[in-house]
């Protein structure tokens, strides 16, 4: 018998597409939005280079012509800035009903923020929130961006930690809307540090922080 509360399904994904994983967690919201005694989901996985903007996203904060672009761009429902998704950072998608733990949003967000500090602590790392902003950072570096959309109490959209990623990317935009704050990735404290690693300390911290038990689903196709 599990000691824990709740169970939650995790997908190890691979590289997927934005707009798969988007189309995903809108259908897995809306299947509990209808049922809400369905399980709670963890998905991690990496993304192709695209650029993603909050639903109150300022297009200003883009370094180039969105209506004539290279890059793919999508407006997305969650709160927050434009950021950007590669290769080489992990991003997390957790599909939780709140009402199975607290339903406070400035508690889940603290909460996503512990997952990721207690993640680099694994590597002797010391993250950091920074009054006034959401996410983790490290040394004056922002390595964590956090925005999420809340439905019924049941979340989506999550977290992206830049574990290895060619961070040229962030080159073309304000990243979070912040200006005068650096983005980083791990590669910068550990060179050698390897992404498939940091995902199981992500999957621990996590079950740790929501006291889940994890349960390992078989990756979609």
């Amino acid at each position: 018998m599990s000691l824990h509360k709740n169970r939650c399904l995790l997908y190890n994904q691979v590289v997927m597409p934005y707009s798969d994983a988007l189309i995903w967690q809108r259908t897995l919201l809306e299947e509990r939005i209808k049922n809400p005694s369905l399980e709670d989901v963890l998905i991690l996985l990496e993304h192709p280079p695209v650029y993603t903007l909050g639903q109150g996203g300022k297009s200003e904060f883009l370094k180039f012509d969105q209506t004539n672009s290279m890059y793919e761009v999508h407006r997305v429902e969650r709160g927050g800035e434009v950021t950007y998704h590669c290769p080489g950072q992990l991003v997390g998608y957790p599909i939780l009903n709140l009402q199975r733990y607290r339903k406070d949003l400035h508690w889940y967000l603290r909460q996503l923020e512990e997952v990721l500090i207690r993640t680099l602590k694994i590597y002797g790392l010391q993250g950091e929130r920074n009054p006034g902003f959401t996410g983790v950072w490290l040394e004056g570096c922002k390595v964590a961006a956090i925005g999420i959309k809340v439905s019924r109490w049941i979340t989506m959209h999550g977290f992206a930690l830049n574990v290895c990623p060619d961070m040229s990317g962030f080159e073309r935009i304000v990243p979070c809307g912040i200006a005068d704050k650096p983005v980083g990735s791990l590669t910068q404290w550990i060179p050698d540090i390897s992404l498939l690693e940091v995902r199981s300390g992500v999957a621990k911290c996590f079950a740790e922080v929501f006291d889940v038990e994890l349960v390992i689903q078989t990756p979609v196709d």
